[in-house]
Formats: structure tokens, sequence, C-alpha cells
């Protein structure tokens, strides 16, 4: 009887210092939560300010990644809107100080001027998905608008919400354990997520199309307007982009040029990189190098813009 309560107290007393040291230096069982949302997909839950692998994550309450703003800006703030997916986001893997939406804005800074820079981002979020977050809220009186994509969001989908709460990306809830995070994130197997209808029609013409009413709700508030586009890390390779992705990165270009959009193409930016794969942490997302780059080609191109009107 003795033993057992020794192996009893002992196997309880490491499920407590485990459960404290993984939400202490991981931040598990703390995860940034999302809502579901019939017509953006989903958003990241609004007013949250939480740690994730020692990197500071604040969610403000219109769902950016960025510190809770005023909706009447100063006259004397530049106001800046970066709109994307999980690159502009920086997901757990980027501290708050560390995304391109701060880097910008340091940059901008720099300069003696009082500049914001407000991050509407979501993981997987295509040009669909942000044009519906900006028919919800608008430019918030932001004198320019820079959407940032990548060559897989020319390809995709429609808003959908099927994965908050299932996929383990997208939790709704926080668990009751950050043991039982760990479990479910390192060891079971991913959830299943319902059958969803595929999508038929040109999904490039879709995209554009969205891209388009950006440019137009930019206009309609008199914003300036910049469209960047980062490529995946096996575009840099010799094998260049596949055949697909030529054909739409052409369509992109002359979209861009056909509604006088300013467009950055980063692929020729970071093939003139020493080494590109420096500026990537996987296949898409970037590293710290690549985030530096980014941050400083769109300040540069802001600064023009802003110049020139």
């Amino acid at each position: 009887m003795k033993l057992l309560l020794i192996i009893l107290t002992t196997v309880i007393s490491c499920a407590v210092l485990a459960e404290g040291g993984l939400r202490l230096v991981l931040g598990l069982g703390n995860p940034p939560l999302y809502v579901a949302d019939d017509e953006i997909g989903y958003l990241l839950a609004p007013n949250q300010n939480l740690k994730r692998m020692g990197n500071k994550i604040q969610i403000n309450q219109y769902s950016m990644r960025s510190e809770a703003i005023t909706d009447a800006k100063p006259d004397s703030l530049l106001r800046i809107l970066l709109v994307g997916d999980s690159i502009v986001n920086g997901g757990w893997w980027t501290d708050q100080e560390e995304t391109i939406s701060t880097s910008i804005k340091n940059k901008l800074t720099s300069d003696g001027n009082s500049v914001q820079v407000l991050n509407a981002s979501a993981n997987s979020w295509g040009p669909r998905n942000q044009l519906a977050y900006l028919n919800r809220f608008g430019v918030f009186e932001s004198q320019v608008l820079v959407l940032v994509i990548n060559t897989d969001d020319l390809f995709a989908t429609a808003p959908n919400s099927a994965p908050v709460g299932r996929d383990r990306n997208y939790p709704a809830q926080k668990p009751l354990l950050a043991l039982t995070e760990a479990y479910e994130r390192f060891i079971a197997k991913p959830k299943p997520l319902p059958n969803q209808p595929e999508e038929k029609g040109d999904r490039v013409g879709f995209n554009l199309a969205a891209i388009g009413e950006i440019n137009r709700i930019a206009k309609a508030e008199n914003t300036q307007f910049i469209l960047a586009m980062t490529p995946l890390l096996r575009e840099l390779a010799a094998t260049g982009s596949r055949d697909y992705e030529k054909k739409a990165r052409k369509r992109l270009q002359e979209f861009a040029m056909q509604e006088q959009i300013t467009y950055i193409d980063f692929l020729p930016i970071f093939a003139d990189f020493p080494q590109p794969e420096f500026l990537y942490r996987d296949h898409i997302h970037l590293s710290p190098q690549g985030n530096h780059l980014v941050s400083e080609t769109i300040a540069k191109e802001v600064e023009s813009v802003i110049n020139q009107k």
C-alpha cells in the first residue's frame, strides 16, 4: 500500500511538473483561438494576449495581430493596413515585435514619422477571405492598403469555416490541460474534416476578381493600394515555377497592369538574394531574413506612393 502511494504521488508530481513546464516554456494550453464566420470563413478571436513558444501574440478588437486601435485616426498619423495570410500574421513562430507589420512600422518611424501598421491576417486566408474582411470592417482610414499574397493564394478556395474547432490548428476553445494539447498536437492523428464540395470553375479568375474588388474598395476610400506576392521556395530552384503557376503569375501581372495596381513581385527579388533558402523557415513561410527583406521592400514602396499622392 505504501509503495502504491509513493508511485501515485510520483506520477501526480510528474504530471503537475509537465503541465507547468508545457505552459510556461511552450505556452501550450493557451493557443490562439479562432471564430467561424459565414462570410470571412474564420478570424482570430478578438482581444487575445498570450505567449506561444516564447513569442508574444496580441490580437486586437478587430481580430488583427496588432495592438488595440481607436476608430478615429489622428490627422498626424500615417496608418497602413497590411492584409495577408500566415506570412503576414507570423503565426506562433514569430514574436509580435518581429512580424512584417511591426518591421515596416519601425522602418518608416525611423524617419521621424508617426506610423501605425495594422495587421489583418489569418492562416491560409486567400483573396476572398481578405475581401470579405474588408467588406465587413473597411480600411480603418488607412492612407495605404498593402495586400500580401503568395503563389498558392492564386489558387485559394472560397471562404470556409469547416476547420474551426475541428482542425487542431484552428481551435475554438482552450484545451482543459496543456498535456491535452500536447497529445492532440504531437501524438494523436488529426481529426477528419467534413467533406466539402470541390470548387469548380476558374479559381485563379475568382481570386483575381477579389483582388480587383479590394482595389476598388481602396480607391473609394482614397487609399493607395499596393499588391505584393512572395514565391514558394521551390520556385527559386533551378526548375522554377510549374507551368500552371507561370500562367497564373502572368495573369496576375497582366491584371495588375490593366487595373493600374502597384505590384511587387518578390520572385526576382528573392532570386537575386545570394542564398534564397535562407529567406525561408519552410517551403512557404519566411525566416527573419525573409521578413526583413519583404518589410524593407514594402516600406520603400509605401514611401514612394505616399510621396506621389
